[in-house]
């Protein structure tokens, strides 16, 4: 049976990976550090499976259900944004395109660094999106 929710320290744990990954990708030019989030997120849209939260759960001391829950459903949505935008900046280093590169590592720092604080873009995004949808089929019936 497929999880319904995941719990908040997994989801802050992938949030600042993300971050620090760009991060050192900018202080370093190491760019393929890029591709560890970005494999992490791919891995955990299409098989479920994030080995950057499989390991992160190693080091939780209470029982999963006691932790805040995300919705795997949103975690996806964020997931394909952060991916999208980490496979945009990794391409964009590779075919040295530092316009291209630094406009999506921006995007996906700021996302995740505001994620931590507290406010989720991809959520508000997700939110917007689905209240589009409902009043375009309110508007056809």
């Amino acid at each position: 049976m497929k999880p319904i929710s995941i719990p908040r320290p997994l989801v802050r744990v992938n949030q600042w990976t993300i971050f620090l990954s760009v991060i050192l990708t900018w202080v370093t030019g190491q760019y393929w550090l890029l591709a560890i989030p970005l494999v992490a997120n791919l891995l955990g849209i299409f098989t479920g499976f994030n080995p950057i939260m499989r390991i992160a759960r190693l080091f939780l001391t209470k029982d999963l259900k006691s932790y805040i829950p995300e919705d795997v459903a949103q975690q996806k949505f964020n997931s394909t944004i952060a991916s999208i935008c980490l496979a945009g900046g990794l391409l964009g280093f590779v075919f040295q395109l530092p316009i291209v590169a630094y406009s999506f590592t921006i995007m996906v720092a700021v996302a995740s660094f505001v994620a931590i604080l507290g406010f989720c873009i991809g959520c508000f995004i997700h939110f917007q999106w689905k209240q589009f949808q409902y009043r375009r089929s309110i508007r056809n019936t």
